[in-house]
């Protein structure tokens, strides 16, 4: 497809933006329109997926039979097979009147179904019989009926995730998504956002009768750097509120600020690989940070101990003080950093209630006696996973007297699989 035919598109359904995403997404729309083929179109809510359904429906044979847009997220699940599929009277309470359904009133022409993802799973089923067969049945009926619809669906969410959490069927999803189409969010249309905002403006100028509003040049990066989560609906919403309040017409990058809340300012993840910043993590996985977090808590309480135990080896006071206060940053999740602030002047600085090793002075430390030093050996913990394994293999061969069929069955894995860590960690003769 050329760009003058996809410009004549644009200009058709009033499409603005040049991304070229945008554009894809047309030229594949314009090309499966011809076919009977059913379509799922993705994207945000807000990106404008019910103009692609149109594209599809003006540029298909069906261009003359009926286009109806249904959301499956506004009909309640009670009365979706009804509006869908139709009813009989006196099917259930308050059908007075026999009612056809949707897939029988557009007969021959197109039914675009928005947010497909929130359909129920019983509506689901009988949707697939019409994609499958083009038959359907009335709710209280038992006749089965004939149609000929094409069917347009489209969602905001992943379906394969809905798909994982079993509330929405498999079959029905690749039924659905014979061809797929993804139209971008605004936040990735870069310099079509201008376009759209001087459209809209625009458009509210020509309402309310007053002069469009224009943006400074320092306000056009800011307006194009917004994140937009609500796409071009939030865009337009803007365009029409700044048109009514503003006195100015020429808008400065501070006169807008007001107008994009601060909590939907770009939040950009921190760039991770080759083009990340000197020193930055280029492959850290939940498991390393994991390791990370381990390793910086078992450096802090060895530290700790180290400064407990010279503590509690007879150091003065004053010095006991300029040693806490070298190390205050392993007390800066503690009450005790709290204390230290509070009663820095003071010669013990930490209260005597939390202080264990607090003691009113009986004698004077210019005549301090020589005070033996007892020896304290620290163990470093180990954080390795075969040696943790190993000490659980033996506390289980403790525990069931070295019956390994007992063992393995305690410790959750097969006998098999027991003998064969008993060989790595050389334990066979235990």
């Amino acid at each position: 497809m050329t760009t003058q035919e996809i410009q004549s598109i644009k200009l058709r359904f009033g499409i603005i933006g040049n991304a070229p995403t945008l554009n894809y997404a047309i030229q594949v729309a314009a090309q499966v329109a011809p076919t009977d083929m059913t379509v799922l179109i993705t994207g945000e809510s807000g990106s404008g997926k019910e103009s692609f359904s149109k594209i599809i429906h003006a540029l298909s044979p069906r261009k003359h039979g009926q286009f109806i847009a249904i959301n499956c997220g506004a009909i309640p699940e009670g009365t979706i097979d009804s509006e869908l599929f139709g009813h009989e009277k006196g099917s259930f309470t308050g059908a007075n009147e026999a009612r056809k359904g949707y897939f029988e009133v557009t007969n021959g022409g197109t039914i675009f179904l928005d947010e497909i993802g929130e359909m129920p799973l019983g509506t689901q089923a009988r949707l697939l019989r019409v994609l499958e067969n083009g038959e359907f049945i009335r709710v209280g009926s038992s006749k089965v009926q004939k149609t000929d619809v094409r069917v347009v669906a489209a969602t905001n969410v992943n379906l394969l995730d809905r798909v994982q959490a079993g509330t929405f069927r498999e079959d029905l999803y690749y039924r659905l998504n014979t061809v797929p189409i993804t139209v971008p969010p605004l936040r990735e249309r870069g310099e079509d956002i201008y376009l759209l905002f001087r459209k809209f403006a625009s458009d509210a100028a020509e309402r309310y009768r007053t002069r469009p509003i224009t943006l400074l040049p320092d306000a056009v990066p800011v307006l194009t750097r917004f994140r937009f989560p609500g796409n071009i609906r939030q865009l337009k919403n803007i365009a029409e509120q700044m048109s009514v309040l503003e006195t100015e017409r020429d808008v400065d990058a501070r006169r807008l600020a007001p107008y994009l809340p601060q909590d939907q300012v770009s939040r950009l993840p921190m760039l991770l690989g080759p083009g990340a910043p000197d020193g930055a993590a280029t492959n850290y996985s939940e498991r390393d940070l994991l390791y990370k977090i381990l390793f910086d808590m078992r450096r802090d309480m060895t530290d700790l101990k180290k400064m407990v135990l010279e503590l509690a080896s007879g150091q003065r006071p004053h010095e006991a003080q300029e040693l806490l206060r070298q190390n205050s940053h392993l007390f800066s999740n503690t009450g005790a950093a709290t204390a230290f602030e509070g009663n820095a002047g003071n010669e013990y600085f930490l209260p005597a209630a939390t202080n264990p090793y607090h003691s009113e002075p009986t004698e004077n430390y210019d005549d301090e006696t020589p005070v033996e030093d007892i020896p304290h050996e620290t163990e470093e913990e180990t954080l390795s996973l075969d040696v943790k394994e190993r000490e659980m293999i033996l506390k289980a061969l403790k525990k069931h007297n070295n019956k390994r069929k007992y063992a393995a069955h305690d410790l959750g894995i097969s006998e098999r699989t027991l003998y064969r860590k008993l060989k790595q960690y050389d334990l066979e003769q235990v």
